[in-house]
């Protein structure tokens, strides 16, 4: 038998994904690979929270989780950054923000977006109160 979870306890509950992406960046440091075309391996994890529904037990359904990151990753992977409306700049911090964008209406609980490349080290997590 599972413990009962206290009243102020709250569930996170999360899912990656993986993509492969190019993107070209302004920038001032490490300019000259950064205005070319070039690409990374994109490894992405979502976060929602909340208390489990008395019925189900689950916080959400992994099975909706994974179908609504289905549609997200099919706009991101083998595309050319740049080019994905709605995708304002191919940051890490732009990345998070539209996945947020992209899911937060299908998926309320949705509390944190990590969006992370970790050939080079780099790692952006964006954390928002869920609906």
């Amino acid at each position: 038998m599972n413990p009962p979870a206290r009243d102020d306890a709250t569930f996170e509950l999360s899912q990656r994904f993986y993509f492969e992406a190019a993107h070209t960046l302004e920038r001032e440091i490490d300019a000259p690979g950064s205005k070319r075309i070039h690409g990374h391996t994109y490894e992405a994890e979502i976060t929602l929270s909340g208390v489990p529904d008395a019925k189900s037990g689950m916080l959400v359904d992994l099975g909706v989780v994974r179908t609504e990151i289905a549609k997200v990753r099919a706009r991101l992977d083998h595309q050319f950054l740049d080019e994905v409306q709605g995708l304002e700049k191919a940051t890490l911090e732009g990345l998070c923000a539209f996945i947020r964008c992209e899911l937060q209406p299908l998926l309320p609980a949705l509390s944190a977006v990590a969006v992370e490349r970790r050939a080079s080290g780099d790692r952006c997590v964006l954390r928002f109160s869920p609906h």
